[in-house]
Parts: structure tokens; sequence; C-alpha cells
């Protein structure tokens, strides 16, 4: 946390945007949650949980949110769903040699 941020600040306050994106397209990353409709996701209502926890894609697309985070756009390919998601909603997964 910056020295001059406000006590409530978190990390999340800090712009992503500052860095290169952690991951890469086509990297396979998990889910460390649940990710429910927050009204973005066409053909779900809000509030239905549109990915699992645990459940593993690949990165589609990268883009920004608010000129402060990246957006991954995660292709689930299992369930055919295309979900953009926040860095902190993700995992990498390790391939196994």
């Amino acid at each position: 946390m910056r020295d001059d941020a406000p006590p409530s600040a978190t990390c999340d306050e800090d712009n992503e945007l500052e860095d290169d994106p952690v991951f890469d397209y086509g990297t396979k990353v998990r889910a460390r949650k649940h990710i429910k409709n927050d009204g973005t996701f066409p053909g779900a209502e809000i509030g239905e949980v549109i990915v699992r926890k645990g459940e593993v894609g690949y990165v589609h697309s990268i883009g920004t949110f608010l000129q402060r985070y990246y957006i991954y756009g995660i292709d689930f390919i299992e369930s055919g769903k295309l979900v953009g998601m926040r860095l902190k909603e993700l995992e990498p997964v390790e391939e196994q040699a």
C-alpha cells in the first residue's frame, strides 16, 4: 500500500496498468472463486454463477477497465464461455512435464 493512500485503501486500489499484464495470450489459468454474472454476461441471470471455482481456461484477450485494471478474456473451453476476469480472480495453471 502506498504511504499516501487513505487508511481504508487496499492493494486493489493500485493501478495495474503501470506494469505489463501478468498473463499472456494462451496462458492456461484457473478460476480462484465462483464468478457470478454482474449483468455483463449475455444469456445469464444477474447473480447466476457463470464460472465455477477451479474451472480451467485460456487467456483469449487482454483489455482494460477504468484505466486501472487489466481484464483478461478467458475462454473456458469445456463450458463454452468467454468471460472477462480480473487478475485477483485467476491463478496460473502449472503444466506437468
